[in-house]
């Protein structure tokens, strides 16, 4: 039975909303989401574990969007992305006065997510001195804005998630064992991208109909053999690698044929062995652009010129020079300088300020 069937509503925007941008079929996905479908229902805490860029967060959302708590807050909050000063403040809130700058009162995002679920991402960065505060709201559902000494008590179901080896960090001393404990009520374990190579082709159409779109483009055909070489890869950056590649490859392909610089990927494969490093992917962009700019001539604008050749307007070829860091020295090294047309005389390209 699969697992939309074994939900009660066969609405079609249940289903969607229930496994939200979760794309794939293959069995390792189909056992993440019937533990998912386990879970939900209940108020468990639940450690989500995996390699970065394997989805995480939507695992999370799922557990979230298929819960009694759907329809009420669904609060998430990266334990990495802020200084430990901070992140205590923005887990718990402060009141006004409670350090300098403190000039208003803040509502943590504990607090934000009560009645519904709290998503701590990168649970082991949060700092040891903070880990007995999360634990008190996991055990006995409380807590204290910074500042204040009045206790809330709070109705939270937490998700948690990480990269990390939580066990050897506790072995480190850097993780305290009974917050783990608390945390891994029911653990989750995330396949990387290379266990899962069957949704490689479903990810592919399902990333081109999402850039072809946002950027206006038509692309309708992916050759197998790209496809092929994608599968054997063995995604070290997992779903979020092959998204920005695919991403770059919209941008890079001037037709209806999706162009992707498999030159990039390394000749490492899925059954693990160890990579060759060949090309970065803005390598690969930067030799495709000089190839385009050669084939027209060094004319960048204009009916045959290079960013016409690309697909793309004359200004972002430009700024994807400069990115890049094409500049006079290529392409005089070839015997011509950039020119637009129509134009006279060679003109030499400055380097664009700024950066994509």
């Amino acid at each position: 039975m699969g697992r939309f069937e074994r939900f009660r509503s066969g609405d079609q925007d249940d289903r969607d909303r229930q496994f939200e941008q979760i794309v794939g079929k293959s069995p390792a996905l189909e056992a993440v989401l019937e533990q998912v479908e386990w879970v939900a229902p209940t108020n468990s805490t639940v450690l989500i574990q995996g390699e970065t860029g394997t989805g995480k967060e939507l695992i999370a959302k799922a557990i979230h969007n298929i819960s009694p708590r759907y329809g009420r807050p669904c609060v998430t909050l990266n334990c990495a992305a802020f200084p430990s000063g901070l992140l205590e403040s923005e887990l718990f809130g402060h009141e006004r006065g409670a350090f300098t700058g403190a000039i208003v009162q803040k509502i943590g995002r504990v607090e934000l997510a009560d009645q519904g679920t709290l998503f701590l991402d990168e649970i082991g960065d949060i700092p040891l001195e903070l880990q007995p505060k999360l634990l008190r709201v996991l055990q006995e559902r409380e807590f204290e804005r910074l500042g204040s000494t009045r206790t809330q008590k709070i109705d939270v179901r937490l998700v948690a998630a990480t990269h990390r080896n939580l066990e050897r960090m506790i072995a480190d001393n850097q993780f305290r064992s009974d917050l783990y404990y608390r945390l891994s009520v029911f653990p989750i374990e995330v396949p990387p991208l290379r266990e899962r190579a069957g949704d490689i082709p479903l990810l592919v159409h399902h990333f081109v109909h999402e850039f072809s779109k946002r950027m206006n483009r038509r692309i309708e055909t992916i050759p197998d053999e790209t496809i092929d070489a994608l599968k054997k890869y063995a995604w070290p950056g997992n779903i979020r690698e092959l998204q920005n590649l695919i991403e770059r490859a919209v941008i890079l392909s001037p037709g209806s044929v999706l162009q992707v610089p498999l030159r990039y990927l390394r000749t490492q494969t899925a059954g693990g062995q160890n990579p060759k490093p060949t090309q970065t992917l803005a390598e690969a962009e930067r030799e495709h652009i000089l190839a385009a700019l050669k084939e027209a001539d060094w004319v960048i604008s204009g009916p045959n010129g290079a960013a016409t050749r690309l697909g793309i307007n004359r200004s972002t070829l430009r700024f994807r020079m400069g990115k890049l860091g094409i500049v006079r020295s290529d392409v005089m090294s070839c015997g011509r300088a950039l020119t637009f047309a129509p134009a006279s005389r060679p003109r030499p390209v400055p380097t664009p300020r700024g950066a994509l």
